[in-house]
């Protein structure tokens, strides 16, 4: 995977293929973000968002993007690395209402607001059944406190997973994973589900291209299927206020 710097937004190249990051090009939810035909783009959006880059270009060889060690902390680092260029001010519409999205116990608002964020993890069935991580500085906390919360799995789900091919090159140093009654492998915070929840949050959202700085999210058990049908709602309202 290469990034380049852009000025038309944040694409994906793969071969042939091109897809602009917005909701209306998302493919597939199930267990990651697809955009068209290339899979896994939350962490690379979720960096992008945290380090506030409005424009990159981001080609693969392959139609998915790397594991990595399961979070967007190596991602975010090369970001710093690389150096950002400030691109010309662009004008901000007045934003919207207060946007909400819903299926059956998950839920996610969005306001306007300063960057303060919560995910709320929920689970009926599994340990640790519930479990939260909230910033007030969503932007400031982003590179120490989110990008390096790796993805997680329940133990009984490892099987099923690798029986349908999902999961290659990850392993149990880059996948947190929950047992019955803890973690079954070491964390980088207590609360890590939690907080790679808000990182995949942060990335989805992004699709609506309104930087997060300027949002205030709580997010109760969703996933990607909500997340995306929220930046979907998020950009519509922006777009709506523009016409």
């Amino acid at each position: 995977m290469t990034m380049r710097p852009a000025n038309d937004g944040v694409w994906f190249f793969c071969g042939k293929d091109r897809f602009e990051a917005v909701p209306e090009n998302v493919t597939d939810t199930q267990r990651c973000t697809r955009l068209g035909t290339i899979s896994t783009i939350e962490h690379v959006m979720s960096a992008l968002a945290g380090l506030e880059v409005t424009d990159a270009h981001v080609e693969l060889t392959y139609p998915e993007v790397p594991a990595l060690d399961g979070s967007a902390r190596s991602l975010a680092e090369e970001l710093v690395v690389a150096e950002l260029e400030d691109l010309p001010p662009r004008e901000v519409p007045s934003l919207f209402d207060r946007v909400f999205a819903t299926k059956k116990a998950a839920r996610i608002g969005i306001a306007v607001g300063n960057g303060r964020w919560r995910y709320d993890f929920s689970s009926d069935v599994h340990w640790p059944f519930e479990q939260r991580y909230e910033t007030d500085d969503v932007i400031g906390d982003y590179r120490t406190e989110i990008a390096p919360a790796r993805t997680w799995t329940f133990a009984s789900d490892i099987e099923p997973l690798r029986a349908a091919g999902l999961g290659r090159g990850l392993d149990e140093t880059t996948v947190v994973v929950l047992g019955e009654h803890g973690y079954l492998n070491d964390v980088r915070f207590d609360n890590e589900p939690a907080r790679h929840k808000l990182l995949d949050a942060i990335g989805d959202l992004y699709l609506s291209g309104v930087p997060i700085r300027g949002l205030s999210v709580v997010a109760t058990g969703s996933g990607h299927t909500l997340h995306v049908e929220a930046a979907h709602r998020l950009r519509e309202r922006v777009r709506a206020t523009t016409q």
